[in-house]
């Protein structure tokens, strides 16, 4: 339904309730002479933090619900007006979700990138109120004569309507001659009364009296990367450092690291994020596991940027030069990943910020410039910057550390703590950045409270870390998957990290191999976009004595990994990553979001949700479901019920149907009830696809 005058193209989206419209003019209510009889509120994807619009990523499915009723017991419709960024226009009927809550919803898989907007418009459905009261009056033998000439009245209407096929104005005319014909009993015009395709034509173009229209509202629809993708982070520093007979070790480069890409890409991750590569600080460098007494070989903390060599501009000596860095995101970008950077706006005591421009940090009373601190942890390495005193020479300086990177072939940036900088001048920010780089996308590292994590989503930061890692149990995890499927989801886009350089959960700590599997299979299931931190392979689980990150942190020191040895022996988690990416490609349904539902066992440590893509709205065209079942347990074998509302993919309860776990390849006859046993030893997960019947 292509509903310009231009030349007709691919559909910008796909949709099960979309209405065949001829010209985007037609269906057109004046705004000046349309009722507000029937009322139109709460209008969904919305944002509740400030003046800011909702988002999706192309290809991304969006619910649209409105509430609307109206007096009396006449039955309304609901229509969506829906303009991509090219222009095209195309309505799609909502369907009553029965609540009690006069809600109506539709979906449609917006695939254009840009600025979308849309509208609802109600009105009274003459055919629907018409439909339901003679159903029930003919049938009960009350006023059948009149409803019969009503109805008869209603399709001569409508077939004289401009635009209508002509094979719907025969089959109207037949029927209005069938409801007048005397010869045709009552139980006959029932069957008009009934008839579906009756029923369809005036779905498809109703018959409208009293329309209310809403307001324009709009949706930013930023590409798919914003939303999907699987996240790999590495130190450069450690990929290909190699320690020499003095004992000491020397750094990677960009030019050694590039050799690991081939492997990450073979995992199949999409992203692979850099620590920051600047120039280290040398005034309060750590060393190892954060101490303050460094070793003259210690490299110091690549958040602690800025030294004599250059500032947030500058790339570590150690790493290369610019053109090793271009070449590594060539690199890259030749095996199918994008290289995403940190972007840490603080300094280290040496950063040249502080000698040209000190009324950028804080200064204390003694004259001492105020460092970081997060207590109880102390970065005496680290001054963060004050935005009080020059924010205007501060804005101007961040958009141009983020232009050169952006210039060097970077179009994602890792956030460091914005959630200690002014909200005002993300929003500033990340609209100028994406003005000039639409493309470009800010992933929010905000472990903070909802608010400010929220707030920050809103204001335009494409992604968000969120509090995962310390969802654990069954009830916690349910709680808060379900609240970023469906309370948050129309602006803040979850990327769910496992574990990262600072966080070692003691889910981690203590629950053995089995942990790692089990954190690993949520995560890349319940959200299109999760991360792993380079170790969660190997089952680095060591914490440092009363802190949440591993002893001998790389944040402080090299690490070398013997990642092929260690996968040879058995001793890596890589092959059930690799597969976890696979099933990701493979089943378009775990590249959405909202689509996720929760479901119920009998144990209270047994997970189950499910993810089902309708095949109207499936880039296969197939339909697509994914149940997960999950023992969050990591030291038990598990054994219980399961129960499942198999409706949500289009299975009366009760009735069979095949699964086939994606792990194992173990294939069974489910229904609604199920018995099944994870042994957290051997296989904690099921990853079930539904197939659907031959």
């Amino acid at each position: 339904m292509v509903t310009t005058s231009r030349a007709v193209r691919s559909r910008p989206w796909r949709s099960a309730s979309s209405i065949p419209v001829r010209d985007a003019r037609e269906w057109q209510p004046d705004r000046v002479t349309a009722s507000r009889r029937l009322p139109l509120a709460q209008p969904y994807p919305s944002v509740p933090w400030g003046d800011y619009r909702p988002k999706a990523f192309a290809g991304e499915v969006v619910p649209f619900r409105v509430t609307a009723f109206r007096e009396g017991h006449d039955r309304i419709g609901v229509q969506l007006r829906l303009t991509s960024p090219s222009g095209d226009v195309s309505l799609h009927r909502l369907t009553a979700l029965d609540d009690g809550f006069d809600r109506w919803e539709t979906s449609v898989a917006v695939l254009e990138q840009g600025v979308w907007t849309f509208r609802f418009e109600s009105f009274g459905d003459e055919f629907a109120t018409w439909e339901h009261a003679a159903d029930l009056k003919i049938e009960a033998g009350v006023d059948a004569p009149v409803m019969r000439e009503l109805g008869a009245q209603l399709f001569e209407r409508a077939g004289a309507e401009k635009g209508r096929p002509k094979a719907q104005r025969d089959a109207l005319a037949l029927a209005a001659a069938a409801l007048r014909d005397p010869a045709v009993d009552d139980a006959a015009a029932l069957t008009v009364v009934r008839d579906p395709q009756i029923a369809r034509y005036f779905s498809e173009r109703p018959v409208m009296s009293l329309t209310t229209v809403g307001d324009d509202l709009e949706l930013l629809v930023e590409r798919e990367r914003a939303g999907v993708g699987a996240w790999y982070e590495f130190f450069p520093r450690s990929e290909g450092a190699r320690r020499l007979k003095d004992g000491t070790i020397k750094s990677g480069t960009f030019r050694t690291a590039s050799r690991r890409l081939p492997a990450v890409a073979e995992m199949g991750f999409d992203v692979l994020y850099l620590p920051p590569i600047h120039p280290i600080g040398r005034i309060n460098r750590k060393g190892r596991n954060n101490t303050l007494d460094p070793g003259a070989a210690d490299p110091g903390s690549p958040w602690a940027i800025g030294a004599a060599e250059g500032g947030h501009d500058a790339v570590h000596p150690d790493l290369g030069t610019l053109a090793d860095f271009r070449a590594f995101v060539r690199a890259a970008r030749s095996v199918g990943v994008e290289v995403a950077l940190d972007f840490a706006l603080q300094a280290a005591p040496d950063h040249p910020w502080v000698a040209d421009h000190p009324e950028w940090f804080t200064t204390l009373p003694d004259g001492s410039i105020a460092f970081a601190e997060n207590p109880p942890k102390k970065y005496q390495d680290i001054y963060p910057v004050n935005f009080d005193n020059d924010p205007a020479g501060i804005y101007a300086e961040a958009l141009r550390v983020v232009r050169h990177w952006i210039a060097q072939g970077v179009r994602i940036f890792r956030v460091d703590n914005p959630h200690t900088k002014p909200l005002q001048f993300w929003e500033w920010l990340i609209e100028a950045v994406n003005a000039e780089h639409p493309d470009v996308v800010f992933l929010a590292e905000a472990f903070t409270r909802p608010a400010p994590l929220q707030s920050l989503a809103s204001a335009g930061f494409q992604q968000s870390y969120t509090y995962f890692a310390w969802r654990n149990t069954k009830a916690e995890l349910e709680e808060f998957l379900s609240g970023l499927a469906h309370d948050t989801a129309d602006f803040v886009r979850p990327n769910l990290f496992v574990n990262t350089p600072d966080i070692l959960t003691e889910y981690l700590q203590f629950g053995g191999r089995p942990a790692y599997r089990i954190r690993a299979a949520i995560a890349a299931t319940a959200a299109p976009t999760y991360g792993v931190y380079a170790g969660y392979e190997l089952y680095e689980n060591v914490a440092r004595p009363g802190s949440e990150e591993n002893i001998d942190n790389e944040k402080y020191e090299y690490k070398i990994r013997d990642w092929a040895g260690a996968e040879a022996q058995g001793d890596s988690l890589a092959p059930y990553l690799r597969r976890l990416n696979e099933i990701r490609r493979e089943h378009p349904a775990l590249s959405q979001l909202r689509n996720l539902s929760i479901h119920w066992s009998d144990d209270d440590a047994i997970l189950v949700y499910a993810k089902h893509l309708p095949g109207a709205l499936s880039p296969t065209g197939r339909s697509d479901t994914i149940i997960v079942v999950v023992n969050t347990d990591p030291h038990s074998v598990r054994q219980t019920m399961v129960h499942l509302d198999t409706r949500v993919w289009g299975v009366e309860p009760g009735e069979p149907f095949e699964v086939e776990d994606l792990v194992t390849g173990g294939q069974w006859t489910w229904s609604d009830h199920n018995f099944v046993m994870l042994d957290a030893f051997t296989e904690p997960v099921h990853i079930l696809h539904v197939k659907e019947p031959r």
